[in-house]
């Protein structure tokens, strides 16, 4: 069920990041950090166990494989305390299949931070399943984070100032995308940029002269929906600058190009229950791979 704005704001305040050993969740948990100062939230560091099946060091029997996850989490609970001085920290270890396990971890936090290495390998020792498999089963906001050259932090010092953009879909409910997005644009004092990258039908490519004013009139409505769907949401987040956009193009290429310099990249992903597991979608799936920015992926009905 889709939540209204007020009830946006029940969850705890709270910051959850899958920590692996990888650069990439290092890179997480480092933006998380920085999410949850920005948010005034606490930071669960949560390590599942299962991730050790290929350790990266040669742990050979469960207690090494524990001592491991343990230090882990306490090394950067303590470079992330240092960093930020206020922030609560804490860190758990769980059971169960890392995608599963995660989703529980997070079920009640804010958001869930993973580290991600694009280009069709995600993070996590069971390659390209665990960040994808983790968005599917949680209906929390799952951020994806690369690390720069592999030093276990975020591109570009996490992109702080940059603008938050808004990938959205005018025909599908959107709200909370739009309340994550607007208080993500809040949080950092910036700019929010929404994007509906749209195509004209087929046959106006091949019958230009059937009706020339055709492509203006539907480029005429899609822009007042968009505005009509954006208006509360102004009216709720009076500071935060909203620049909405409604380009000619396939809507993922379109996102990344507004993208080039954000703080974060947001986007929706329906919530699809099935024998089969859960659904990403295309739009969600590209940006996870392609974007150098963090990607909130946050689910809808």
């Amino acid at each position: 069920m889709t939540r209204t704005p007020n009830e946006m704001h029940t969850m705890k305040n709270q910051v959850t990041v899958g920590l692996d050993g990888t650069p990439e969740s290092t890179a997480a948990a480092h933006w998380a950090g920085g999410e949850a100062e920005l948010r005034h939230a606490r930071l669960d560091l949560v390590h599942a166990e299962e991730w050790l099946e290929h350790p990266p060091l040669p742990v050979t029997t469960t207690e090494a494989q524990r001592a491991w996850a343990e230090n882990l989490l306490r090394d950067t609970a303590d470079e992330l305390r240092h960093e930020h001085p206020d922030l609560g920290v804490s860190t758990r270890r769980v059971g169960g299949l890392p995608s599963l396990a995660l989703a529980r971890a997070a079920k009640d936090s804010d958001l869930l931070a993973i580290g991600s290495r694009g280009l069709g390998v995600v993070a996590g020792f069971i390659v390209g399943s665990v960040a994808s498999e983790t968005i599917a089963e949680t209906e929390r906001p799952v951020v994806l984070v690369r690390s720069a050259d592999g030093t276990g932090k975020p591109p570009d010092g996490g992109r702080a100032s940059g603008p938050v953009v808004a990938g959205l879909d005018i025909r599908q409910p959107c709200d909370n995308l739009l309340a994550f997005a607007f208080e993500e644009a809040a949080h950092r004092d910036t700019t929010l940029i929404v994007v509906h990258g749209w195509t004209p039908p087929p046959i106006l490519s091949y019958s230009p002269a059937l009706n020339p004013g055709i492509q203006s009139e539907m480029a005429h409505a899609i822009t007042t929906t968009l505005d009509e769907m954006l208006s509360p949401w102004r009216d709720r987040f009076t500071d935060v600058h909203v620049e909405p956009r409604a380009p000619i193009g396939q809507a993922a290429a379109q996102i990344l190009h507004a993208a080039t310099d954000a703080a974060l990249v947001v986007v929706g992903r329906r919530i699809r229950r099935s024998d089969f597991g859960g659904h990403i979608g295309p739009i969600a799936h590209a940006l996870m791979h392609h974007s150098i920015s963090p990607v909130a992926v946050v689910a809808h009905d």
